[in-house]
């Protein structure tokens, strides 16, 4: 009888095991699939456009429609440089948006430019916009450098320009 209780004591742990074995295989087949992996928006996805706008003046609006298959995500704010600038467009911290404009097949995201203010100094007729995305980490950027066509040919910019954040519509942007 011994040697029956511990057959039976055996196949009971076995079928345990093996019960939970199934299950463990079960959850694993069943976990949903890794997500995808965030796609930046940037000169490869998007079509890049910038437009004069009446009010506020001295404001440009910078538009990043994604022209691709994929959600992309229009991390931090545009890296702009007029014409052979040495250093990008200052960024208005302030208009950092809650969240990352998320943008789905289509849809656009929004910055606003300033060109020129009574405090600022140095000003020319800058004939070339270059458009960088950044990266998500903000510490770089993503793609290559697009080059809308500026608004009568060329802005007047000075030591004051300045870039909003991507905002989700024109009226956020345009805010700054």
């Amino acid at each position: 009888m011994r040697t029956n209780r511990r057959t039976a004591a055996a196949l009971v742990t076995l079928t345990a095991a093996l019960s939970l074995t199934t299950l463990a295989g079960t959850a694993a087949t069943a976990a949903p699939a890794k997500a995808a992996a965030a796609v930046a928006c940037s000169s490869a996805n998007t079509k890049v456009t910038v437009k004069q706008v009446d009010r506020p003046i001295n404001h440009l609006l910078l538009t990043a429609k994604n022209t691709g298959t994929k959600t992309c995500y229009a991390y931090n704010a545009p890296y702009l440089r007029f014409d052979d600038a040495q250093s990008a467009t200052h960024v208005i911290e302030d208009s950092k948006p809650q969240s990352v404009v998320t943008l789905k097949p289509g849809q656009s995201a929004y910055a606003a430019i300033g060109t020129s203010s009574a405090e600022g100094q140095d000003g020319y007729d800058a004939k070339k916009l270059g458009v960088l995305f950044a990266n998500r980490a903000a510490n770089g950027s993503v793609g290559s450098t697009t080059h809308p066509k500026l608004p009568g040919g060329s802005v007047y910019v000075d030591s004051s320009a300045f870039v909003t954040y991507w905002q989700s519509t024109a009226a956020d942007a345009l805010y700054w």
